[in-house]
Formats: C-alpha cells, structure tokens, sequence
C-alpha cells in the first residue's frame, strides 16, 4: 500500500565532504518549551483499588444497583402519563448514605427550570419561522413538569423530599449502610410535551391528516442518580446537553394504552396472547427463519386502524434484565416488521422496526436492515450483542438511543421519494443509535459529565459500520481530512470539557474524538493493534462505569504503545495538525576525484546563466587585444583544470586509505535532509511519500517521538542511490493536517477557477417608487372599468 509522505518548501542542492564518522546533532531544547510529551501525571486521577494504573476495574470496584416496578397509563386525549413506581436501591458502596438523589427530567419542561431560564435569545435580526415564533411563547406558560405524589417506604410511611429543579433528594428516615437496600414508592403525572414545538428527547407528534398522535417516551419516570466511586452522586441538574448518568437493575413496566396502540419497548414482552393479535404472532413465528425482515403489522393494516376509534385499554408488560434506563414508543399508526436474526458468539436477536406511513418508503426497505448489520459490525470490534431485542423507531426525535430500543427521525417526501441524503441520513443515525446499545448503554459511561465518551467512541464505530455497508458511504465523520476546518476555528474548547460547556458540540463531542480514534488505528498504532486494545476496554467495562483515564489506561496498556503525547494533544489542547516541508537539502560524498569533481563543477558553471551585462558586452573591444603582451600566465589559467598534481595527490589519497573507505569516495549516494516544520502546534508522525526520478516511490512514515526534544523544526536524513524529485508530505490525508499547500515539494500551482457576473445594469438597485407604480398599474387593471379608484402613490 502506498504510504503518505510530507510537505516541502524549497530546495538547496550542496555537496560536501563526508568525514567518516557521521555524527548527528540535536537540539536539546530550553526549559521554557511546553513538553508535548510529558507523562499525564497531574491530568489523571490516581490508580486505586477501584480502578488500576492498567485501565482495568481494580479488584474492589464495586457500583449500586437499582430495580424497578412501574405502571404506566398514556392518556391519549390529554396527551399526559400518570405512574406510580416501587424502587429498590442496592447500596453496593462502602460508604453510608443519609440521603439518595433521583432524576425527575420532565421537569426540563416546566416553565421555571434551570434549562428554560437559562436559554440565550434567539438571533431575532436574522427572522423565526411562524412555527418557531410561536413556540417560543408557548413554552412560556406550557408546564410539563412532573407532579410526585404519595412518596413512601416499603411500610407506607411518608419520606420526606426536596425536589431541586430535575433532581429530588430523598431523606431516608436512618442511614443506608453498606451491603444494605432500601424500598420506597411514589406516584407521578406530567404532561407530555408536543416535541415538535418544544424539541427534546421525547414527546409527541400530532398528524393533522388523519388525527393521530405518535408518543416516543424518554426520561418520563423519576429515576435514580448514579453514586459512584469518583465523584458520589452525580446530581448535576439536566439542562438539555449533558445527558445521562444512570445505574444498572431490572426492571418490569406495564405499559397501559389505548387498546388500538402498538407498543414498541425496552426489553421482552411477557403477555403477546393479551396485547397481539393472533395474525401478529404468526407473522413473529414466520420471523423466527426468515432471511429478511417480515411484515408483523402491514401498511394497509396500520391504516386501517388510523381511523379506529378505541374501545377500551390494553396492558402491555415489558421486563427487561441489567439495563441502565427503559423507553417505549405507542401509537395506533405503527407499521411494525421484524427478523431473528443470528449474532456471531451470542443469542438470537430479535431486530425490529416501528414506522407510521409516512416513513413506509424509506423505512420498510432500509430500517431493519441497519439495525442487523449494526449488531453485526459492533459485535466484531466489541462484544457481542448481550440483549434479546433491538428496536428502530420513527417518529418526532430525531435520534435517540436507550438500552434496546432507539428513536430515529428521518422520512421520506409526501411523494414517497426521498433523496440520498434522507437515505444515507437514515442509515447512518440507526447505526448511530444502535450503537449507543454499546457506548453507554452497556459501558456505561457518565453523559452528564463527559458527552464524547459516548458520543465520540460510538461515532468512530458507527464509522467503521458505513465503510462496511458499501462502496464509499458518504460518511460525515471519521476522516481526518473532515476535522481540519473545525480544528482551525477560534471557537473551541478541548475535548475534556464539561457537556454544557461546550463549543460547537457536534465537532466537539462526536467528529473529533472519532477522528481521534480513527487515526489511533490507521497511522498511531496500527489496526491489529489498535482493534485488541479497543476491544479490550469495551470487554473490561462492560455493564461497568469507566472514566476517560479508564480507556486512555487501557488503550495503552492493551496496544503496548505510549500514547500520553496523543491525549495530551488530541484531547486536553485545542492545537492542530500542521506540518510544513521546509526544505529538502540534497549532500553527496565529495569523491576527492579531480576528473569527475572538476568535471561537475565545470558542468555546473556552464550551465550558469549568461547576465544580461555580459551578454551585451560580448561584442566590447578588448584593451589586451591592441597590446598582447598584457596577456600572461592567468590569462588561459582555468582553477578547474585536472593538472598532474591533482591526480598525484588522489593517487596518494587512496593508497592511504582502505578498502572500505575507497568505496565510500566513490559511492554515488545522495545524502537528502528534509526538514520539517511544526506550525500547527500538535504533534504527529511524519508520513512522506518520496518520488524518484525513475518513478519509482518510497514510503517513509516517521513516529511521532521524532519531535520529542519539541523543537519547532526537525530534519530528517535520507540515504538513496537515485535522484529524489519530489516529496509529499501526508499523501492519504491520515493526520488531520490543516494546510496542504505546504506539502509538497518542489512547490506545485495552485489552481482555481472564478466565476463570471453579468455586466450590472444602471439603476438596477431597489426602486421603492418604480415598485409602487407597478403595484398601482395591477390594481387599476383588477379594478372594475379598470379603474382603481383611488390616487396613483407619486
């Protein structure tokens, strides 16, 4: 394969005399320079028994547990749930707990929360949408906040509580200790918030055509907090960015609907004789064998039951095992398929999708079909898929992820037709939040605290999944070369920044920790490598809670590779790639040969340019010519003329001289140093792609220590025995570099193309007056008698 190579700028041809013994030179650097690789000491939290210096759970890690009972009933008229849930908190800690912390994110939605009173103005100079206008003075007064009721222990006795914008404290009535659990219960409602006008993770979406509602529900029960070993309870409130740090338990939730509604849910369902019809679970039988996707519930059925009215309510009850959250979906116009599908060193998985008629085009061919190629390609650089179920659904979010089950927006036209960009746009957020399944959902990582260790991880997989479904995915993330304009703003922040504070979030979070990732494997570490590595940390954490020294431990530990230099850069700095050729000097031995030294000298002063001076003064009378006895010795002496002293004093050369030493006088290498300049502030290898004059080519790919003295500049020595004409630095663009226009040498032209205007008219700018008369001329024609009936504007 061929290999990338650097940049170069100028080019110096010189020749000296090689003594025998090289030396190399280095610069040692002043202690004022920043040391790029420095050891991340102070950086990262200390090894303890919890967590180890490899990357690995330590042998006393240890993390609570949370299991759930919740009955749920939707009200399809006022678009509200109302719940009551039993908690029981394992307290797996060493430490006693006087209090627990629950999440209440509804009340993200009230119209005094934090995320609300919090929110900056909107561009008003630049217009709103009547939608957008009219949503924002809605959410003044809508309230979706959650309203708790009836919160007691295990014996019905009250508890007493503070409710803290999305959080609510809980003050247990003694001290939770360690190996202990407690029991307790409350009841809750809120109003489901219309996603469409109020955006979010979940909601509603009211169809006007056919008078339906489709509800996609996230974070719609109170929940614990997560209490871990490294920071206690993760209490910070829910703002809209940050997203979730939860525990792992079981949980079983009766879902009651409308009884026309299709249920799609987190976990198995445990009553399909009570809630599915009898032609659905022969359909799930079918599905059982089948190579693709069937049907369960058909179009023309989903349509049919558009325009149902319910009779009554159905049950349905879902349990779901070792899971850190639970979502479902309901609506009486899904469309619904499914196929068993086979996963390589695990269980069956029943891989489902869940659509309204509005998706069919897009959905029936493409959903399912994502989703089973998601579990297989996560499953290879992972593990392999662990739970029963994996769901797709389409509705008002536009991508969402929970354990089992996933919220996907993408439709196609009204027409059914869609263009590639709502195609691949599909895809590519179902591998997405499939893949979430793996980061966080089972490496449970902290969303509140630290969005890229999911959002990044997942995306660099979800990259690796579009380069395996065919032929040049048009994937937006991933490639280095698509990171360099973001990594060149102003406007950022490092990687290791909280998850409300950061800029330009989707580069942020997502694109440059999966680049990161990306060019680990292909130019840092190498695949074989990095690919043990990475499935060593997804294997050691999961259904546990890393933390990013965790994975940056582990990386390393697994791949045998020093990579303190690469966090540093990639993720606490907000530095860039830019590597420029300074110059290629091109040296060979000087062979103390009097013919062939002189030779080229000659050669080389002939082939100077004639200066236009002498050029007009060839023709000039000569002094020396009208007296030639002027003319001497000097006169026909030319310094590179080979004379017999010359030739006596290399005969004498090389008889003091052996053998070896003969050789080296007479080799024909070219001794090329390249030179290489760090403008960008990141360090990274050195890629070169060297061309011959024979065309031949040679990769040179230089680790990254070679800047470890952290000097601005660096040179490299090339040996070869043919002539280097050209040099490209970064050939395969593996590096993220910024500028490219420094990376070649010689320097190429740059060429670009402009675009012709038409010649502007006179008088061709805004003519309110021209403007008015126009609009009186139509009036007076519409007018009756053509006569407007009034004073034409002057």
């Amino acid at each position: 394969m061929t290999q990338p190579s650097l940049p170069l700028r100028s080019t110096l041809a010189v020749l000296f005399a090689l003594p025998l013994a090289i030396g190399v030179a280095m610069s040692a650097g002043g202690d004022d320079r920043e040391d790029r690789f420095a050891q991340l000491r102070e950086e990262l939290p200390s090894p303890s028994t919890y967590r180890t210096a490899s990357g690995a759970p330590g042998h006393e890690y240890w993390q609570q547990k949370v299991d759930y009972r919740i009955q749920v009933e939707l009200d399809d008229e006022q678009q509200a749930l109302r719940g009551s849930e039993r908690i029981r908190y394992q307290n797996n800690s060493p430490d006693s707990l006087r209090y627990l912390w629950l999440q209440v994110e509804p009340n993200f939605f009230a119209p005094q929360s934090h995320a609300v009173a919090t929110t900056l103005a909107p561009n008003l100079d630049a217009g709103m949408t009547f939608q957008a206008t009219r949503a924002l003075i809605e959410r003044r007064t809508f309230d979706g906040g959650a309203k708790i009721s009836n919160l007691v222990d295990s014996g019905g006795a009250p508890l007493e509580f503070a409710l803290v914008d999305t959080t609510l404290r809980i003050d247990l009535p003694e001290p939770l200790l360690a190996g202990q659990s407690f029991e307790f219960s409350l009841d809750w409602t809120y109003a489901i918030n219309d996603q469409r006008k109020f955006g979010g993770r979940s909601g509603y979406e009211y169809f006007e055509d056919d008078d339906n509602y489709l509800y996609e529900m996230a974070h719609w029960f109170p929940r614990m907090c997560a209490y871990t070993d490294y920071t206690g309870w993760q209490n910070k409130e829910f703002l809209g960015r940050g997203e979730f740090a939860l525990e792992f338990g079981d949980y079983v939730v009766s879902i009651t609907a409308p009884d026309d509604h299709v249920v799609a849910s987190t976990g198995v369902l445990q009553n399909p004789d009570e809630v599915l019809l009898p032609v659905w679970r022969e359909r799930l039988a079918l599905a059982e064998t089948s190579e693709t996707p069937v049907l369960i519930v058909t179009r023309d059925e989903a349509e049919a039951n558009e325009g149902t009215a319910p009779s009554g309510t159905k049950t349905w009850t879902f349990a779901a095992e070792n899971v850190r959250d639970f979502a479902w979906a309901s609506s009486r116009k899904f469309i619904w398929d499914a196929k068993l599908h086979e996963i390589e060193g695990g269980d069956p998985v029943w891989a489902m999708s869940y659509w309204p008629k509005e998706g069919h085009e897009l959905w029936e061919p493409y959903s399912t079909h994502s989703v089973i190629h998601t579990l297989n390609v996560y499953g290879k650089y992972t593990f392999p898929y662990p739970y029963p179920v994996a769901i797709s659904v389409n509705g008002p979010v536009g991508g969402m992820e929970y354990p089992m089950i996933c919220f996907n927006g993408p439709r196609p036209a009204k027409d059914g037709t869609y263009t590639a960009r709502s195609k691949y746009g599909l895809i590519s957020v179902i591998i997405h939040e499939v893949g979430h399944n793996w980061f966080p959902m089972i490496v449970n990582s902290d969303e509140r605290q630290w969005t890229w260790m999911d959002e990044g991880l997942n995306t660099y997989v979800q990259f690796l999944a579009e380069s395996e479904w065919e032929d040049d995915y048009p994937s937006r993330r991933g490639e280095p070369a698509k990171m360099t304009g973001y990594m060149t703003s102003a406007a950022q922040v490092p990687i290791m920044t909280n998850s409300e504070s950061i800029l330009q979030f989707g580069n942020n979070a997502y694109g440059k920790p999966a680049t990161a990732l990306n060019i680990l494997r292909e130019t840092i570490v190498g695949r074989e490598l990095f690919d043990f590595a990475f499935k060593e940390y997804s294997r050691r954490w999961m259904f546990k809670r890393p933390e990013p020294a965790d994975l940056f431990r582990t990386l390393e530990d697994a791949s045998g590779v020093d990579l303190d230099w690469f966090w540093r850069g990639w993720f606490y700095s907000t530095d860039h790639t830019d590597l420029a050729l300074m110059g290629v000097t091109q040296y060979r031995v000087d062979s103390e040969d009097p013919e062939a030294e002189k030779g080229r000298r000659r050669a080389e002063r002939e082939a100077e340019p004639t200066t236009l001076s002498a050029a007009r003064n060839r023709d000039l009378p000569r002094y020396v010519s009208d007296f030639p006895e002027l003319v001497d010795f000097y006169n026909t002496y030319d310094e590179l003329d080979v004379t017999a002293a010359d030739v006596r004093k290399y005969e004498k050369l090389l008889e003091s001289r052996d053998e070896a030493q003969q050789e080296l006088l007479k080799s024909q290498l070219s001794f090329f140093v390249i030179e290489v300049a760090n403008e960008g502030g990141l360090v990274m290898p050195v890629i070169l792609d060297l061309e011959f004059a024979d065309g031949t080519h040679e990769a040179l790919r230089i680790p990254a220590e070679i800047w470890r003295s952290n000097d601005p500049t660096v040179k490299k020595l090339v040996i070869s025995e043919k002539d280097l004409t050209r040099v490209r630095l970064d050939p395969n663009r593996e590096t993220a570099d910024a500028d490219l226009s420094d990376n070649v040498w010689p320097p190429e032209m740059e060429e670009r193309t402009f675009r012709l205007k038409p010649q502007p008219r006179r008088g061709s700018g805004a003519n309110p007056m021209r403007d008015a008369q126009k609009e009186a001329e139509k009036l007076k024609r519409r007018s009756p008698g053509g006569d407007s009936g009034g004073d034409s504007p002057r």
